[in-house]
């Protein structure tokens, strides 16, 4: 395996960390990174609509267990693809004990992905995860892992148990994650269990284990981590709160600006000695794509940078073309702004969002939506009275949600992320009355510094652009 990259390609959206994004990133020697949200309904989504590229058939037809990849393709490709104004057919929500289709489907997903982030190179590729996104997560690990991912990033939470999930994955033992239960009474764990021995081809009789790098905000969690994990941790990313996407709460009471944004201060500084200390490599994140940042990074012991913004609006990124296209022109007209909204996300930790006219950050297309939850990757997960679990997303229809026990207050704001950031990448749903979902586009603080990446005369650059810029060489674009 190579060495340790300077430049970690963000894991950034729903599908905006394309395959392709990873694998143009790959090839120029970086660790290009895969979105492993929502993976599942990426591949059925993009199969519906035709797969007119025909790449998600060439990776299913790599897919070790042929009677599985072809069981989703009987139930999903469209040969000439779907009308445009018929909505997509439905998968199953992930719950405690997911069906034995989605299971599949979601090993494929990742497999897919991964698989062709990295065919035709022999570059690093890695595949980036929300811990607060419990249910798919060990059939999503175990698929990227068949197609030979070689890092895993995780954030968005405490992820102490994935080193060891990794491990056991690897030797294809049955492994348990234990979900987060609101109001789960004292002494009560709630399971899920996957044994990999369903998806595993003939004849296989372990996998490589990736290596895990920890996305956090501060020593303490890094410490408590590096310390406390159930397994190895190799490394971390320190993310600071002008990164796109969710950034970690203040620490301490909440308070707002007078736009209604987090405020952080020095206790929010993560202490870089400190996390030095650990003798692990790290990598520094939030408005770092400047090649002056990653000469100060490695000054400070770190081993290099994440760059997610600059990435996210370049051609190989997963952006529906339009989107991205007006992204760009609103920024070249010294417009492009982000507002991090505490209220957005259904998990209740900030999210950066793009202001762009007609997308969820406009409060006529977010009063304009009617409520719904059926994708339910941000739900949360509750005790019910007889002691099973539940599911309810601050986001779902007001009185659905009260109905199951949550707080009318918590829906205050709430936009659905997770069918915001589809409409983005272009597959959006479509509902019975022809309403078509608004995008949802996140990015970081410094998106108004995408104009430095454009030619003039232009409204596009590449990610090669990107990592000629940050490494201080001439691009090859």
């Amino acid at each position: 395996m190579m060495g340790s990259p300077q430049i970690i390609q963000g894991g950034m959206g729903v599908a905006v960390s394309s395959w392709r994004l990873a694998r143009a990133v790959s090839q120029c020697g970086q660790l290009g990174v895969v979105s492993g949200t929502g993976l599942d309904a990426v591949l059925a989504r993009r199969l519906q609509v035709g797969d007119p590229d025909g790449q998600m058939r060439v990776a299913l037809d790599a897919f070790p267990i042929p009677e599985m990849a072809q069981r989703i393709l009987n139930r999903y490709f469209v040969p000439d693809g779907k009308k445009s104004n018929k909505p997509f057919k439905s998968k199953p929500i992930a719950v405690q004990n997911s069906s034995k289709f989605l299971l599949e489907l979601t090993v494929v997903a990742n497999f897919v992905e991964v698989f062709l982030a990295k065919k035709g190179h022999n570059g690093l590729v890695g595949i980036n995860l929300l811990e607060k996104i419990q249910m798919p997560t060990l059939p999503s690990l175990y698929g990227a892992m068949l197609a030979g991912v070689d890092y895993v990033l995780m954030g968005a939470g405490i992820p102490r148990a994935i080193p060891a999930m990794l491990d056991k994955l690897s030797q294809l033992q049955p492994t348990q994650l234990k979900l987060d239960v609101q109001g789960a009474q004292p002494g009560e764990e709630f399971m899920v269990d996957f044994d990999p021995a369903h998806f595993t081809p003939e004849g296989v009789t372990s996998l490589p284990r990736p290596k895990f790098l920890a996305i956090i905000a501060s020593s303490t969690l890094a410490i408590t981590l590096a310390r406390k994990s159930t397994g190895k941790v190799d490394g971390f990313v320190v993310e600071g709160w002008t990164a796109g996407g969710h950034n970690a709460p203040p620490r301490g009471a909440m308070q707002l600006d007078e736009n209604g944004e987090p405020i952080y201060g020095p206790r929010d500084v993560p202490d870089l000695a400190e996390i030095a200390k650990l003798e692990l490599p790290f990598w520094l994140a939030g408005s770092y794509a400047d090649p002056a940042k990653l000469q100060e990074a490695l000054s400070m012991g770190a081993a290099g940078i994440q760059v997610g913004t600059a990435f996210a609006f370049c051609e190989e990124s997963g952006i529906d073309p339009d989107v991205r296209t007006r992204a760009i022109e609103k920024c070249l007209r010294g417009e492009g702004s982000v507002h991090t909204d505490p209220l957005a996300s259904p998990t209740g930790f900030p999210f950066k969002v793009f202001n762009l006219e007609g997308s969820l950050s406009d409060d006529q297309a977010y009063e304009g939506r009617t409520r719904i939850c059926d994708l339910g990757y941000l739900r949360q997960v509750y005790r019910k009275d007889d002691g099973t679990v539940g599911y309810r997303c601050p986001a779902e229809p007001i009185e659905d949600f009260v109905e199951k026990g949550g707080k009318e207050e918590e829906t205050v704001g709430r936009k659905c992320v997770c069918n915001g950031l589809f409409a983005t990448i272009g597959l959006p749903q479509i509902r019975k009355d022809g309403q078509i979902e608004p995008t949802l586009i996140t990015a970081g603080d410094d998106v108004a510094n995408l104009i430095k990446f454009v030619r003039p005369g232009s409204t596009s650059y590449h990610a090669s652009d990107v990592v000629a810029f940050l490494l201080g060489e001439k691009s090859k674009g």
